[in-house]
């Protein structure tokens, strides 16, 4: 069979959040884009809570009137409950200047709006289609395969992977490099809640709960607008291996350990969508680009879902490559390993700080602390609010963590 050869100045591989976001603000710039995806929209994906910083990329792509009219559940911030102690975080009441609200998405929808909205402006946008090989270079090129069969080949000025957990190049170039992340797992569900007005739950934050008798195991409970919640644990695999029975009757072995949840889901209609599971979903490379090509969002580094930081990583990283790439078109010399893998990696290891430290338990007592400093406190905020690229918030711009740690110390005396 011939294959057939095709030009475009960027090619996009994967049309999840990082890869539509990066076409969008492509396209604002005049590039032609092909934008390549194997699987058919809308499809699952998981991390249901955005974080507000996120906003900003949506803005900045053209793409937030389709996020705004998509009907999301409205998000200001987020709850933490550990036994008797709560807190909440008004994401409005930050250090950090910009959004203060955000949403809580169904991932099917949230996706299938931001790729149909990068189509809208002018990406070739084509589900279905599956990548064969890439080979790397001044013109890179990539072998696809089309759902009739028909094998093509897309030469590119770039390649951008944006294939999430897939980590296309990543596995094709051998770039992945271990995570020095314990390995956990998560398992999850959608539930229809049937949550009372009255009882205390604010569906316009995330709730994030601590295992009554265990620190490192966490709950998350992400509101939709539709009445359902997005309901899962996260913890080390042998965890679960506790609990007898299939995964749904492990999750409901588990949430039913903390009294709050039990109350809270005491009318809940469980698995409306699948129990799923997911383990050593951490991930690192070697190297965020390379001749002809970067990585963008859950294919170059994927941390932790604790504190909803994957598409915000993603979105950021989708910004950074298109300025990149809005220099080399205007005939600039682009420092790739400076101007993109430098900075988008100063804010990941800002988050990497903060989740370590949630395990360890030093972080927690931070958010449960009965006193805090109110200042402090909105440093903390914007950290969770995502604006881990901020280096005037100085828990940001503290690489080596020392400042977080004497806050640890202070909230622990």
């Amino acid at each position: 069979m011939t294959r057939s050869t095709e030009r475009t100045e960027i090619l996009v591989v994967g049309a999840g959040p990082a890869g539509s976001v990066a076409a969008a603000l492509l396209r604002g710039q005049g590039r032609q884009v092909v934008m390549i995806e194997r699987e058919q929209f809308p499809r699952f994906s998981i991390g249901e809570s955005l974080l507000p910083q996120s906003m900003e990329y949506i803005e900045q792509a053209g793409l937030l009137q389709d996020v705004v009219e998509a009907g999301f559940q409205y998000k200001n911030g987020a709850a933490f409950v550990r036994g008797e102690r709560t807190t909440q975080f008004d994401f409005r009441d930050k250090f950090s200047a910009g959004w203060g609200t955000t949403y809580q998405v169904q991932r099917a929808d949230f996706d299938h709006v931001l790729a149909k909205g990068a189509q809208r402006l002018g990406t070739d946008l084509r589900f279905g289609h599956e990548v064969l090989a890439v080979r790397p270079g001044a013109q890179p090129e990539v072998d696809v395969r089309a759902p009739d069969g028909r094998e093509y080949t897309v030469q590119a000025d770039f390649v951008l992977d944006a294939s999430g957990f897939a980590r296309l190049l990543p596995r094709l170039l051998k770039l992945e490099s271990p995570s020095n992340f314990p390995v956990r797992g998560a398992i999850f569900t959608h539930v229809r809640d049937h949550i009372a007005p009255e009882a205390g739950f604010d569906r316009n934050k995330i709730l994030i709960t601590t295992h009554p008798e265990h620190v490192d195991v966490w709950y998350w409970t992400i509101p939709f607008s539709n009445g359902c919640c997005s309901l899962g644990v996260v913890a080390e695999p042998s965890f679960f291996d506790r609990y007898p029975g299939d995964d749904l009757q492990k999750l409901q072995a588990i949430v039913g350990e903390d009294p709050n949840l039990t109350r809270l889901l005491a009318k809940a209609e469980w698995a409306v969508l699948p129990v799923r599971r997911i383990t050593g979903y951490s991930a690192n490379v070697s190297s965020l680009h390379g001749e002809g090509y970067a990585l963008l969002g859950n294919a170059g580094e994927f941390l932790d879902p604790v504190f909803s930081s994957g598409v915000t990583i993603a979105f950021k990283s989708a910004q950074l490559a298109a300025d990149c790439l809005a220099r080399r078109y205007a005939g600039e010399t682009v420092d790739w390993e400076a101007e993109f893998d430098a900075p988008l990696r100063h804010g990941v290891k800002a988050f990497r700080r903060f989740v370590e430290a949630w395990y360890a338990g030093g972080f927690q007592k931070i958010i449960y602390h009965p006193d805090p400093q109110p200042e402090i406190r909105r440093m903390i905020c914007s950290i969770l609010a995502g604006y881990a690229w901020d280096r005037d918030n100085p828990y940001v711009s503290d690489p080596s963590g020392r400042r977080l740690r004497v806050l640890e110390e202070l909230c622990s005396a």
